[in-house]
């Protein structure tokens, strides 16, 4: 073994790790092919099939998945007897959104403040650098003591179920004693933090319609029934007079029981307007983690530029819904279905159709893995872990939770909030990317350490 610390050989890698993100994040790798091509998704899954060999993998392949993306899949030999740990990144991302609100090109990794910015620098390209990162310094270190598993997935942010499907048709293919996603975050910049509950979402695209082709609002406004119009009213039914989401027939009073998401934070992080009041009542933390939320991602409707003055025969939207542990997301997208029918006024024609969903995830926070990722990180950061909920969706989570329901799951990442991860100008802090490159590296170790202590009892 290297008589160099770990920090230092972790910390000697990252400017190794700055070139690759780069390299990864100039790949526009967003699974919606409707607005990139499929191209730059492949050159992306490519490029990491690629890394994985240069870093030793074996049986590295690339995954055709049900719903038409492609998964990287690598396996790591470690020594004999060692437990097996699966290492997850998704390398899809969110659509830049606005190109011109961003200070720097979303597909060119561009250093500013002591930050690095580019679309999927966070979510989730950094992830997987992190385990790059973490195993090469082991690797320069003696050795990695475990056996690894690498799965990058291609399809996350686009919730299409195609990883879910294929790892259920393959059940022996992501088979793991522990599983880190390195998709999640710390809860503020600098505190170590492991994320113990997602909540899963179902996406639903409605479409209304009232007649059979638009009309002249001036000759037939105020008679003819407004199919856009329809639709406004129909998604206003999904919260009540404060913001908070009513979906009929779906509780929404759940309370957090851990950390507390102080509102001046919140507002801070969420960069909310001066004067403008946040939506729902109980705690922040409440709200987050504990409680389903509604969203309209998008609504189809004619834009300004262009506009004519129509009655609107047709309008559509697509509306998402989180779901915290505890609720059946399946069961949620059918109440919100049948609540979108019933909001719908004069007659209106309301179709609904499934886009996507997940099932929210707890994980099992007193397993003997948690207890090494808490040594990990105090070592890394000098501080106690923390743990926190997390209001976004892996639907992976649960599929790999009920395929090996004796894994232990961990969720760790670099989507702090000063991230800014989905919005425009994302970012990823590289001293975060050393610290828990170094905190995985050191978990390995340990889980290492005690399974070999158990084994031998």
């Amino acid at each position: 073994m290297s008589s160099v610390p770990l920090a230092e050989t972790v910390a000697a890698l990252i400017p190794q790790a700055r070139t690759e993100l780069a390299e990864l994040v100039s790949f526009a790798s967003v699974a919606d092919w409707r607005q990139f091509p499929k191209s730059e998704s492949e050159k992306a899954a490519g490029w990491i099939t690629r890394a994985l060999r240069a870093d030793g993998f074996q049986d590295v392949a690339l995954l055709d998945t049900p719903d038409g993306t492609q998964s990287v899949y690598g396996y790591l030999p470690g020594p004999a007897d060692a437990p097996t740990v699966l290492l997850y990144a998704h390398y899809d991302v969110q659509p830049p959104l606005d190109e011109s609100a961003w200070l720097s090109p979303p597909f060119e990794l561009t250093e500013r403040d002591g930050r690095w910015y580019g679309r999927g620098a966070a979510d989730c390209k950094g992830g997987l650098l992190m385990h790059l990162t973490a195993l090469r310094a082991l690797r320069e270190q003696g050795g990695v003591p475990v056996n690894v598993k690498v799965i990058v997935e291609g399809s996350e942010e686009q919730g299409t179920g195609g990883l879910e499907r294929y790892a259920e048709e393959h059940p022996d293919l992501l088979k793991a004693d522990t599983i880190v996603i390195g998709d999640a975050g710390n809860f503020r910049l600098g505190l170590p933090t492991v994320t113990s509950a997602l909540r899963g979402m179902a996406v639903l695209e409605v479409r209304v319609a009232t007649l059979e082709g638009n009309l002249h609002s001036g000759m037939f406004g105020g008679a003819a029934p407004d199919a856009l119009a329809a639709l406004i009213q129909i998604l206003a039914s999904l919260r009540d007079a404060t913001g908070a989401t009513t979906i009929d027939g779906v509780d929404a009073s759940g309370e957090w029981p851990g950390i507390v998401y102080e509102e001046a934070d919140f507002r801070q992080d969420a960069k909310v307007l001066d004067g403008v009041a946040l939506v729902g009542t109980g705690g922040i933390s409440d709200r987050l983690w504990a409680r389903p939320a509604v969203t309209v991602l998008g609504i189809d409707a004619p834009p300004v530029i262009g506009a004519t003055p129509s009655v609107q025969a047709t309008a559509g939207a697509l509306v998402s819904v989180r779901v915290p542990p505890g609720f059946d997301a399946a069961k949620t997208a059918d109440a919100l279905t049948a609540h979108l029918r019933a909001a719908a006024p004069w007659g209106a024609r309301v179709e609904v159709t499934q886009r996507g969903s997940g099932q929210p995830f707890a994980a099992d926070t007193g397993s003997p893995a948690y207890a090494a990722m808490a040594e990990a990180m105090q070592e890394a950061y000098g501080q106690q872990m923390a743990e926190a909920g997390n209001g976004g969706s892996i639907p992976l989570c649960n599929t790999l939770a009920t395929l090996y329901p004796r894994a232990e799951i961990l969720l760790i990442g670099l989507s702090e909030p000063d991230a800014r991860i989905h919005a425009v100008n994302e970012s990823v802090s590289p001293e975060e990317l050393e610290r828990l490159s170094l905190t995985e590296a050191l978990f390995l170790r340990r889980y290492a350490a005690a399974q070999s202590a158990t084994q031998g009892v």
